[in-house]
């Protein structure tokens, strides 16, 4: 039973795309390269990153990772690199910074706008005169009494 829950384990888990071609020669700096292509987004794959995509965009961008930083870049002017080439969509967790706040702070102010409107809707309805009991007439009363009838 465990074997069998080793083996499924294993199947459901995603699989690098990295292929062996790929990876550098010096240990420190394919760790370096695999951390960063975790953090940068597939574009044809969209929520998947280029570590775990096997398209081909996602293979160049690993390449192009991979020879930025045996250039000699640091992490951050590889990704700087990347994100001038291909735009500030390649991250999968952007930046909070320039019109990127209109992006951060759209959901709590819509959540408190809406939060408002409710309220202010619960407060007309509280307001509200309530309904008059309307009896049936004479003519009502006996025109249902004939539909019930039936």
């Amino acid at each position: 039973m465990k074997r069998l829950a080793l083996i499924l384990m294993l199947l459901t888990s995603p699989v690098a795309a990295v292929q062996p071609d790929e990876i550098l020669d010096d240990p420190q700096l394919e760790a370096r390269a695999r951390v960063l292509s975790k953090g940068l987004r597939c574009l044809v794959c969209r929520n998947e990153s280029i570590d775990e995509s096997n398209a081909s965009l996602a293979r160049d961008l690993r390449i192009l990772l991979r020879d930025r930083l045996v250039a000699g870049d640091s992490d951050e002017e590889a990704v700087a690199f990347i994100v001038d080439r291909y735009g500030e969509y390649v991250l999968l967790n952007p930046t909070v910074g320039g019109a990127n706040w209109i992006l951060w702070g759209a959901g709590p102010l819509m959540l408190v706008l809406a939060g408002g409107l409710g309220l202010v809707y619960l407060r007309g309805r509280s307001r509200a005169a309530a309904p008059q009991d309307a009896s049936l007439s004479d003519e009502e009363a006996a025109r249902l009494r004939e539909i019930l009838k039936k």
